[in-house]
C-alpha cells in the first residue's frame, strides 16, 4: 500500500522537524491566548453582576475597581502574548516554507541531470518546469498559511471541547454536536476533490509543455504562418485546464456553505439550551457569555476549512508528482574508477556491442570499431544508421545493453561521469549558447580561465575575429541560446569552447552541417589544428569535410558497411563513392548507377 503523500512529505522534510515543532508550538500557544478574550469578557461580566461575590474576589481581589484593573492588565498581557506568538508562528512556517520550497526545486532539479537521455525523450519540458515551479509553489502555499490553519482548528476544538463539558456537559453536546458531522464531510471532501486536483496538476503539465515547445519553435511558427494554428493548441490545453480547475473550483465552493449549515445548528443550540438553563439559574450569566462566544470561536473558523482543504489538496497533489519525479531511479549508475583526462591516451574500442532505444528495434548487434590513439574517424551513412548513437554510448548518455565502449582499456561503465565526459569534447549540430557574454559561453567548461586563455581558443576556432568587432568584444551579451549571433558565429563558439577545455578527445556530431560554405571552411582549418595529437571522432554529412579523416567508416542500418581512406573508397565504387558523386555533382561510374 503507499504512503499518504503527506506521510511522504514529512518523511522527505524530517531534517526540519525541530523546526516544524516549534512553529507548531507557537500556533497552538497563539490559539490559545487568542481563545481567552471570551474567558476574560466573561468574567468582566461577573465582575460587574457580582461584584464582591465575582470569581475574582473569592481569589482574594475584593474591591471592584481592583478586578477591573486586574482583568485590564491580563487583556493587555493576553493581547501581547497572543502578538508575539502569530508573529513568531508566521515567520517560522514562512521561514520553513520558503526554505522547504528552495530544497525541493534544488533536489529535484539536480536529480533530474542525473537522469538518462532516455527519460528526457519520454518527459516534455514544459511538464518538468510545472513541477519545479508550479508544484513547488503549491507546497510553499500550504506550509506558508494551510498548516497553521489546520493545527489551530484542532487546537480551538479540543480547548472549546473541554471548556464546555466543564461548564455543562448538555449545551456541550449541542454546541458540539455539528462537529463530527463537519469532520465527516471534511473527510469526504478530501476523498472527492483529490483526484480532482491530480487533474489539474495534469493539465497545467500539458499547458506548460505547449507553451515552452511553442516558445522554443517561435521562427518556425512564423516561417510557416502557423500562428493561429498554435493560438488554437495554446486555447485548448489552457481550456481543458480551465475546466479541471472549474471542476474542483465547484466542488470546493459548495464545502463553506454545506458546513456554515451545520455550524448554525450548533451556535442556535447554544443560544437556546444555554439561555433556558441561565434564565433557570443553572449555569451563571458570565458563563453562558462564555459560551455563547467559544461557540463562535470553535464553529466560524470551521467555515474555512473549505480553502484550507482545498490548499491542502493542492500541495498533496503536487507533492505526489514531486516526490514522484525525485523517486525516478537513475540508470545510468557514476563509476568509481578515476581517470583523469590529462591521463588519456585516446584509444577507443566497441567489443561485440549490442543496443536498441526504449521501445524499439535494436540498432546495434554485436558491433565492432577501433579508435587508435591520436587518430581521426570519420563516421558517414544516412540518417538512423547509428552514427551519433556511438557518441551517445561513449558519452554514456545511454549504456549498452550488450558489449562495452572502452577508452584506453577501461570500459566507460565503470570510469567517474566527469572524468569521461571531462575527457570527451563535444561539438554537436544543436549549438547551445547561454544568456551571458562571449566569454562566459567559452569559458563554460574552464569558468576560471584567464582572458587570454579564452582568446587563444577563439583564435584556434577562428572566432577572434568576430569577436572583436561586436560592440563590447569578449564581454557582449549573446541573447537567450545566442540569438544575436549567426548560426556560424554560434558553431565556432561552442568549438572555442571545446578548444579551451582541452579534452583529448574530440567528438564531432555535424558540426558544420548548418552553416554556410565560408564558416564550413574556417571550422575545418580550425578542426584540423586542433585535432592534432587528439583523438577525434567526426560524423558528417558533408563528405568534403571529412575527406582527409585517417579512416573513414560508412554505416548502415546499425552495421559497418565500408571503411578505408577516401581514395580507397572512391576507388571501391561502393555506397561512399555513390553519396560522393551525388555531393559534388560528378558522373556516377557505371558500377553506381543502379545502386539506391
Amino acid at each position: 500500500m503507499s504512503m499518504h503523500p503527506l506521510s511522504r512529505l514529512l518523511d522527505h522534510i524530517q531534517h526540519h522537524r525541530p523546526q516544524v515543532w516549534r512553529a507548531s508550538v507557537c500556533s497552538v500557544l497563539n490559539k490559545l491566548f487568542d481563545l481567552a478574550p471570551p474567558v476574560l469578557i466573561g468574567a468582566a461580566l461577573d465582575v460587574v453582576v457580582q461584584q464582591e461575590d465575582s470569581i475574582l474576589a473569592a481569589m482574594g481581589i475584593v474591591n471592584v475597581e481592583n478586578q477591573l484593573i486586574v482583568l485590564a492588565v491580563l487583556t493587555v498581557i493576553v493581547w501581547g502574548l497572543e502578538s508575539v506568538f502569530e508573529y513568531l508562528f508566521q515567520t517560522m512556517w514562512r521561514n520553513l516554507a520558503q526554505t522547504v520550497q528552495h530544497e525541493f526545486r534544488n533536489e529535484a532539479y539536480a536529480h533530474i541531470q542525473d537522469l538518462d537521455m532516455a527519460w528526457y525523450a519520454e518527459n516534455s519540458r514544459g511538464g518538468l518546469m510545472s513541477i519545479l515551479n508550479d508544484d513547488v509553489n503549491q507546497l510553499e502555499r500550504f506550509l506558508d498559511g494551510g498548516a497553521n490553519d489546520l493545527i489551530q482548528v484542532t487546537t480551538t476544538a479540543l480547548v472549546v471541547s473541554i471548556a464546555f463539558f466543564s461548564v455543562d456537559a448538555g449545551v456541550a453536546v449541542w454546541a458540539i454536536l455539528p462537529v463530527p458531522i463537519i469532520i465527516w464531510g471534511s473527510f469526504q471532501f478530501q476523498s472527492l476533490i483529490a483526484p480532482r486536483y491530480a487533474t489539474v496538476r495534469e493539465k497545467v503539465s500539458a499547458l506548460n509543455g505547449v507553451l515552452a515547445n511553442n516558445l522554443s519553435g517561435i521562427a518556425t511558427i512564423k516561417a510557416f504562418t502557423s500562428e493561429a494554428r498554435e493560438a488554437e493548441r495554446v486555447r485548448k490545453a489552457s481550456d481543458d485546464y480551465r475546466i479541471a480547475n472549474r471542476d474542483a473550483i465547484r466542488l470546493s465552493s459548495a464545502f463553506s456553505p454545506v458546513i456554515r449549515m451545520a455550524i448554525v445548528i450548533g451556535f442556535t443550540a447554544t443560544l437556546l439550551v444555554g439561555g433556558k438553563l441561565t434564565i433557570e439559574g443553572e449555569i451563571a450569566a458570565s458563563a453562558y457569555t462564555v459560551l455563547v462566544f467559544l461557540t463562535q470561536r470553535l464553529l466560524w473558523p470551521l467555515t474555512r476549512l473549505g480553502q484550507t482543504f482545498d490548499l491542502y489538496q493542492r500541495a498533496m497533489a503536487s507533492t505526489t508528482r514531486v516526490l514522484d519525479l525525485l523517486g525516478t531511479a537513475v540508470t545510468i549508475e557514476d563509476g568509481e574508477t578515476p581517470m583523469p583526462p590529462a591521463s588519456v591516451v585516446g584509444a577507443i574500442r566497441f567489443e561485440d556491442v549490442s543496443f536498441a532505444y526504449p521501445d524499439r528495434d535494436p540498432l546495434l548487434t554485436s558491433f565492432n570499431l577501433e579508435i587508435p590513439a591520436g587518430q581521426t574517424l570519420a563516421i558517414v551513412g544516412s540518417t538512423g544508421s547509428g552514427k551519433s548513437t556511438l557518441l551517445r554510448l561513449l558519452l554514456r548518455f545511454f549504456d549498452v545493453a550488450e558489449g562495452k565502449v572502452s577508452i584506453d582499456g577501461q570500459d566507460v561503465r565503470d570510469l567517474k561521469l566527469s572524468d569521461l565526459r571531462g575527457a570527451v569534447g563535444l561539438v554537436s549540430q544543436h549549438t547551445y549558447l547561454f544568456p551571458g557574454t562571449v566569454r562566459d559561453n567559452i569559458a563554460y567548461g574552464r569558468p576560471d580561465a584567464t582572458l587570454a586563455a579564452v582568446m587563444e581558443a577563439a583564435r584556434l576556432a577562428e572566432a577572434h575575429g568576430f569577436i572583436a568587432a561586436l560592440p563590447n568584444g569578449y564581454d557582449t551579451l549573446i541573447g537567450e541560446q545566442g540569438q544575436k549571433l549567426s548560426g556560424g558565429q554560434r558553431q565556432r563558439l561552442s568549438i572555442a569552447r571545446v578548444v579551451l577545455r582541452g579534452a583529448p578527445i574530440l567528438a564531432l556530431d555535424e558540426a558544420t552541417s548548418a552553416v554556410d560554405n565560408e564558416t564550413e571552411a574556417a571550422i575545418q582549418r580550425s578542426m584540423r589544428r586542433i585535432a592534432e595529437g587528439r583523438t577525434t571522432i567526426v560524423i558528417a554529412h558533408r563528405l568534403s569535410t571529412i575527406r582527409h579523416a585517417d579512416e573513414i567508416v560508412v554505416m548502415e542500418h546499425g552495421k559497418i558497411v565500408e571503411r578505408g581512406r577516401h581514395e580507397a573508397l572512391l576507388r571501391q565504387e561502393g555506397r561512399y563513392a555513390l553519396l560522393w558523386a551525388v555531393q559534388t555533382g560528378e558522373e556516377l561510374p557505371a558500377t553506381l548507377i543502379n545502386v539506391s
